[in-house]
């Protein structure tokens, strides 16, 4: 098991922030809004919303934007209730998808997500039979040289520590846990001062497959769609090379 790779998205979600930043913290916000509804706004006792709260720091989100969106999801600011929704499908050259909505408009989420998939040849269909649910975490290269962390060394802790699996790349290192064990290892890169890239509870493909270079171009353009709904926060393939 090892998951597909999702550095290259990061890098491209990044160049993208400056002309969508808006849309991304629209995203960001709906993220933060269900963690503090589901399990209220202390982030002492609210390990999903300090995760959330990461990721708004890490796209420079305003604090003003971050404390709105707690509220929203305390209750203390009026506002649509913000729902997720969770779609499988068959996108362009029998890749599987799994993609996570947020979404105050359930009829508008569906109705865009099943386009987006036919589109390119696809269609909602159930995948998920292949897909598991997984604790990752993700530093970068540039953290672990800062940080003057060795690959070997980082391995052998991750394994004293118990996680499922470890993959080292160019770009940095992914670590995949089970998904009760995520806060327990993101608290080990916090004690020692590591900055993690992104901690969160994705859908990790069991059974991965390489597409060849003429399918990950379509591929990719069945993504950039995905990425340019307001409503999608992320999505999930067992495609290893996008």
């Amino acid at each position: 098991m090892s998951g597909h790779s999702k550095w290259a998205t990061t890098k491209r979600r990044k160049g993208a922030q400056d002309a969508k930043r808006g849309a991304i913290f629209t995203k960001i916000a709906n993220i933060i809004t269900i963690a503090a509804r589901e399990k209220g706004g202390d982030l002492d006792t609210n390990f999903t919303l300090r995760m959330a709260i990461d990721k708004a720091k890490m796209a420079n989100m305003p604090k003003e934007n971050i404390e709105r969106a707690i509220k929203r999801g305390t209750g203390e600011l009026a506002g649509a209730e913000i729902v997720e929704y969770i779609y499988e499908g068959v996108g362009p050259a029998n890749s599987q998808f799994v993609v996570r909505a947020l979404s105050d408009n359930k009829n508008r989420t569906a109705a865009e997500t099943r386009h987006a998939f036919s589109k390119y040849g696809g269609a909602l269909s159930s995948v998920m039979w292949n897909f598991e649910q997984k604790g990752v975490i993700r530093v970068s290269r540039e953290e672990l040289e800062n940080k003057k962390v060795n690959d070997e060394e980082l391995e052998l802790e991750m394994i004293d520590l118990g996680v499922d699996d470890i993959k080292v790349e160019e770009e940095g290192a992914t670590i995949f846990t089970s998904f009760g064990d995520l806060q327990k290892i993101k608290k080990y890169f916090d004690d020692k001062g590591i900055i993690t890239e992104s901690a969160e509870v994705e859908y990790i493909a069991k059974d991965e497959i390489e597409a060849s270079e003429a399918d990950v171009e379509k591929i990719q353009k069945f993504i950039d769609t995905l990425e340019e709904s307001d409503d999608i926060a992320d999505y999930y393939t067992n495609i290893s090379n996008v």
